[in-house]
């Protein structure tokens, strides 16, 4: 048996059930472990915490698949753990809500480094980690065998692989390929999502719960909708009656988009205008021409990709914050968001209440923001919550 003995005292995150052992915790490795093989992880002392998948590259040397001595990590785990993650969403009545959920959402579900999510008739999986990697091939199986769906796709065409020693790949693990952009339908507003080429699998899905309650306060309102995508925020404002939405992306490619989600949708071309611009840029133009806005969405990319890229980041937070409140209107609605892990949710409220001083805009938190409830936050892994959000409202004209 392969086995990893920890240093002293480096098993507390292990005893509160945090699954991420890094390197540093390590003091002796016996065995020589493949990479994403299952190895036995014991306190310095030889007692057993549990078992995981090796990593020889990666910073986190082992992901935690289990914290029971008499678990088997075989493929009846795998289907066990695939069978948990779905019945939680049948529970909270999501294919009710939505044709597409995330089903199965890394260390949310008990399964660090999967990524499994649902658009109509087709699953899209990606495998960030050695041990992921190592047993795709029984996830999919089971997968096969719980969900009836007409393909299984894949998207683990992303640099995180590159820090597991593993190589970008993508393309159908089973049955039918997508024949192009899979059409869905969240509470009654449908979307083109593009499995094969979009953003992560091809749609934000952790902000469904976020676009509702857009879609609830939009009613009349002139709405700002920044770093738009294929226009998922716009979308909701307008099926809420906005009066107008204007959705601004940088990317060209995603404007067809925007475009055949409104026609598809019989949204009025009259009442929404989509722009390509850079969105720093965009809003400082709009504070020179005086232009405002009854509610503005900011959901940025990912900004923090390390940790030496916090302060940065932090910067960019706060002057893009610090521009919404410059263009909202008096009682005016900030919908903010970071998706960025290593930004703390403290952090981030400070760096908005910070731009709203800068802006001299005095403003109330109206409430907090996350994820939507098919991307599960574990109570012992604060990274699960990565998705931070705040809807601000600004002050009544003196």
């Amino acid at each position: 048996m392969n086995t990893i003995i920890l240093k002293q005292g480096r098993e507390r995150s292990l005893l509160r059930r945090h699954p991420w052992i890094f390197s540093g915790a390590i003091a002796r490795l016996i065995g020589e472990p493949e990479s994403g093989e299952t190895v036995e992880v014991v306190s310095h002392e030889r007692k057993f915490l549990g078992w995981g998948a090796y990593s020889p590259i990666s910073q986190i040397r082992v992901r935690i698949w289990s914290f029971s001595r008499g678990e088997n990590i075989d493929s009846s785990f795998f289907a066990k753990r695939i069978h948990n993650a779905v019945t939680l969403r049948e529970a909270l009545h999501l294919p009710q809500e939505s044709s597409a959920c995330r089903l199965v959402c890394a260390e949310g579900d008990g399964l660090p480094g999967v990524i499994v999510d649902r658009y109509s008739n087709f699953i899209v999986c990606q495998f960030l980690s050695a041990g992921a990697e190592r047993w795709k091939e029984a996830i999919v199986n089971s997968l096969q065998k719980i969900i009836e769906v007409r393909g299984i796709y894949e998207r683990s065409d992303v640099n995180v692989r590159k820090k597991e020693g593993l190589r970008p790949i993508k393309g159908p693990l089973w049955g039918e390929e997508p024949p192009g952009p899979v059409v869905i339908d969240e509470l009654g507003v449908n979307f083109l999502v593009d499995i094969i080429n979009g953003h992560k699998t091809g749609f934000y899905l952790d902000q469904r719960i976020n676009r509702q309650l857009v879609r609830h306060y939009s009613y009349g309102k002139d709405v700002l909708n920044c770093f738009a995508y294929t226009g998922g925020f716009g979308l909701a404002a307008l099926k809420g009656g906005a009066k107008s939405v204007t959705n601004v992306e940088e990317v060209a490619g995603l404007h067809d988009m925007i475009e055949k989600n409104l026609m598809m949708n019989e949204f009025s071309q009259d009442c929404c205008t989509n722009l390509r611009a850079d969105v720093f840029k965009l809003l400082r133009q709009y504070e020179t021409e005086g232009r405002n806005f009854d509610l503005i969405v900011l959901d940025p990319p990912k900004f923090v990709e390390a940790q030496s890229h916090l302060l940065h980041a932090s910067r960019g937070y706060k002057d893009i914050n610090r521009l919404a409140f410059k263009l909202l209107r008096p009682q005016g609605l900030l919908f903010t968001f970071s998706c960025s892990g290593l930004m703390k949710m403290d952090l981030f409220q400070k760096i908005v209440a910070d731009a709203a001083i800068d802006a001299g805009s005095d403003a109330m938190i109206r409430q907090w923001l996350g994820q939507s409830p098919d991307h599960p936050v574990k109570l012992h892994i604060p990274e699960s919550h990565y998705l931070k959000g705040l809807l601000i409202q600004t002050a009544a004209s003196s």
